[in-house]
């Protein structure tokens, strides 16, 4: 009897050993983990503008091919655009956009203009 347990015991053990070395017991701070979405309260400008936004200067240059960015009003940062679609309606705007950074470049999930006073 004591034999065979042992004999479970170190089965057990066994497995155990050769899960964990698969990668079974993974540190969760070691995992990556999906991008935090962010909310900014921004101007809607182009690369050329930046910080100075112009909606009028703003539309010439995104007519002539220029990246549209975000603006964020806290820090006067300049965030290109990942997904342009999403905001080129909206040049020269403030609004409230919504979406996930990563490697310095916004995805936006939503945008919505801020309206005046």
């Amino acid at each position: 009897m004591k034999k065979n347990l042992v004999s479970i015991f170190l089965t057990i053990l066994l497995a155990t050993t050769l899960c964990m070395a698969k990668g079974g017991n993974k540190d969760p701070k070691s995992t990556p983990k999906a991008a935090d979405k962010t909310t900014i309260d921004a101007w809607i400008s182009d690369e050329k503008c930046g910080a100075n936004v112009s909606p009028e200067c703003s539309k010439k240059c995104q007519e002539q091919g220029a990246k549209l960015v975000v603006v964020n009003t806290k820090d006067k940062s300049v965030i290109p655009v990942a997904n342009q679609d999403s905001i080129e309606q909206l040049v020269g705007q403030h609004v409230t956009v919504t979406g996930t950074i990563k490697d310095g470049t916004l995805t936006v999930t939503s945008v919505k203009p801020i309206k005046k006073g």
